[in-house]
């Protein structure tokens, strides 16, 4: 096996695993509060990923501008979609909210294509692509963005839950929703403002995934949703670490299998560890109990 390949494709794996990671701490945070798999998360996704695209396009804005409106509309939607569709279904069986939340996503799918159309869309280049040369290896500036957004995003969600007053009730909420509120703290309102947390890095994935791959359509976010919750289980779902450390294994793990073995694999690799993860360590790499803290 060749050392430099090798690196070349942990460089690319973590590029894709830290979009996995944005993606996989929505779902983390939101289990970890209300014990829901939001599987509309992944079509949030890609809803903030055509907010970038119009945003850079009509409204001629930069990548960041861009980013900023496509995370605060995105978390507005998925304040909507919460107060909507998942707030009534509250002290509902959790069947009924699996197959809302399938429903949610159906919906974002085909009101994304009846608007924008099914056809996908070239997301404009936003910067010049300049490739750095480390001694053997390549890391261009899509790359560096992807990692400086990721690690700022992630830095700040660290803030928010550790030193804030929201983010204390939102640990408090995670351990037991019905005590937090006796102790009066407004669970409704900080699952809302989990749902906005969440469905805002969700949006920033997407931009970013524009940016590295220039194109998007309204399906898009299927796999990666599918992929992202694959990390959020290897990791330890309810965990805001194992969110990230699932989403690089995961990035990484791809990256390897592609490079090689076969493209055509690198999807069935992560239903592979999803199983594996199932099968050995169902709490995941940070697994603790059932009831899992934010």
């Amino acid at each position: 096996m060749d050392v430099t390949q090798l690196v070349q494709q942990l460089i690319n794996g973590i590029s894709l695993g830290s979009i996995y990671a944005l993606i996989a701490l929505g779902y983390t945070m939101i289990y970890g509060i209300i014990k829901l798999i939001n599987f509309a998360h992944g079509d949030i996704y890609m809803v903030g990923a055509y907010i970038g695209f119009f945003s850079i396009t009509a409204a001629h804005l930069g990548i960041f501008p861009s980013l900023l409106i496509s995370m605060i509309v995105t978390g507005g939607l998925g304040m909507v979609i919460e107060k909507l569709a998942y707030k009534p279904l509250r002290n509902a069986p959790r069947i009924s909210v699996l197959i809302t939340a399938i429903g949610v996503s159906f919906f974002l799918e085909c009101t994304s294509m009846y608007f924008v159309s099914p056809t996908p869309r070239t997301f404009p280049p936003v910067f010049e692509n300049v490739a750095f040369h480390v001694g053997p290896f390549i890391v261009n500036s899509q790359q560096l963005l992807i990692f400086g957004i990721t690690i700022v995003l992630m830095l700040l969600l660290t803030y928010i839950v550790e030193r804030t007053k929201t983010g204390k009730a939102m640990r408090a909420a995670s351990y037991d929703v019905e005590t937090a509120q006796l102790m009066g703290i407004d669970s409704d309102r900080i699952i809302s403002f989990t749902f906005g947390i969440g469905s805002a890095l969700a949006a920033a994935a997407g931009v970013l995934v524009g940016v590295y791959y220039n194109s998007i359509d309204p399906l898009m976010g299927i796999m990666p949703g599918v992929k992202a919750f694959v990390a959020a289980v290897l990791g330890g779902i309810g965990i805001l670490p194992g969110a990230v450390v699932g989403g690089l294994i995961l990035g990484v793990v791809e990256a390897l299998v592609s490079g090689f073995i076969s493209s055509t694999f690198r999807d069935a690799a992560a239903f592979a560890i999803l199983i594996l993860v199932l099968l050995f360590k169902p709490t995941g790499i940070f697994g603790k109990n059932v009831r899992e803290k934010v």
